[in-house]
């Protein structure tokens, strides 16, 4: 057995704040005071993302179906939304009644293509879903111009993108409405948890609404919902949690950036791309990913079986959607069918220290090809 300590692809970055956050909100947040830690998050992660509204969720999954289900997104719609993506991106497509059309992605960001989203366009699409795959950011103003041109909803899924910024703007406060996730792999942790955030008044009116099992605000009959709504809510004590993760956010981002950047140096003579940045933006590079070069030979199942051999952890580079057994193949998507064969994400935590990422490109050099 090798004795080397566990290298995890990732892990949360918990403090003595986070604890006594949530040791409070166990022993006094009930009664009167059982939403407050969950209010004053939402107001917190407003002003960080710079947004008018925020309702915390219990996923990323469960803001994107309250946000969707308020555009009003049901059977016979269609949302346009890139192939390669994680399951809970199209998961409330379908928990809808409506239709995933599932786009190829940009070669150099893995994210939305705005040429094959144009042409993807139906008189039934009803949106388009812009996920920030890994902290990479979406050509999200070609896709805004490409929404206003057709009347059409830009959602943004920003789940992996918090400390992501687009020209001064962060990823979730640009389209339509922002989906984020607290999963305990993110860069910020409830546990688990997510947050619906949005600029549009009437839609936070909304989804309001339908976050509260259909239960109107201001309606002063107790117990009287006007419409069948969802359960999604976050609970205190995760809010608690959330609210020490975000008075430490820029730390957080930074430990993210500080850990990629060493693994660009160490691997940038590699025939591989990483996670890009493009001139005027920042990544808060939630996972680093290695894309091999097309040709170079690289084995992506040889080289999770080293890793698992000197202990360390390897995640696959999410499987294109249109390739599991609930979607129709779709053979013309060319980069998304290639690029989940010739990448692997890199363990990313925000301790990993020098000696951590030595051990993990050692092995990645060797397959591609250079010793080291």
């Amino acid at each position: 057995m090798n004795q080397n300590p566990r290298i995890h692809y990732t892990k949360p970055s918990i403090t003595e704040l986070e604890v006594s956050y949530a040791v409070d909100a166990a022993a006094n947040g009930w009664g009167e005071h059982c939403y407050d830690y969950i209010h004053r998050f939402e107001r917190m992660f407003r002003e960080h993302i710079g947004v008018t509204h925020a309702i915390a969720t219990s996923s990323g999954t469960g803001a994107l179906h309250l946000g969707m289900a308020g555009l009003g997104i049901g059977p016979g719609d269609e949302v346009i939304l890139g192939d390669i993506n994680w399951i809970a991106s199209a998961a409330p497509i379908v928990h809808l009644g409506a239709t995933p059309v599932l786009v190829d992605v940009d070669a150099v960001s893995w994210c939305l293509d705005p040429v094959k989203v144009e042409r993807a366009i139906t008189p039934n699409t009803k949106a388009i879903l812009a996920v920030h795959l890994y902290g990479n950011l979406c050509e999200i103003d070609a896709l805004l111009d490409i929404g206003r041109r057709h009347g059409i909803p830009v959602i943004e899924d920003a789940a992996e993108a918090i400390g992501s910024i687009w020209h001064g703007r962060r990823a979730g406060s640009m389209g339509a409405f922002g989906a984020f996730s607290f999963h305990g792999t993110k860069t910020i942790t409830t546990g688990e948890g997510g947050i619906f955030v949005t600029n549009d008044d009437a839609l936070y009116e909304k989804v309001l609404t339908l976050s509260n099992h259909g239960r109107a605000k201001g309606e002063t009959r107790q117990f009287w919902p006007a419409v069948i709504g969802f359960k999604y809510k976050m609970s205190n004590i995760q809010a608690a949690i959330g609210c020490g993760q975000l008075e430490r956010v820029h730390e957080l981002v930074a430990g993210k950036r500080r850990v990629f950047e060493a693994y660009r140096r160490a691997l940038g003579s590699l025939p591989l791309a990483m996670n890009p940045e493009p001139s005027g933006t920042t990544n808060g590079y939630w996972m680093p990913t290695a894309v091999f070069d097309p040709g170079c030979g690289f084995d992506r199942d040889s080289l999770l079986s080293e890793f698992r051999e000197e202990n360390i952890d390897g995640r696959v580079f999410f499987w294109p959607l249109s390739t599991l057994p609930m979607f129709e193949p779709r053979p013309e998507n060319l980069v998304s069918l290639s690029l989940s064969q010739r990448a692997i994400n890199l363990p990313s935590y925000h301790d990993l220290d020098q000696g951590g990422i030595e051990r993990v490109t050692r092995i990645v050099s060797r397959h591609a090809g250079v010793a080291r």
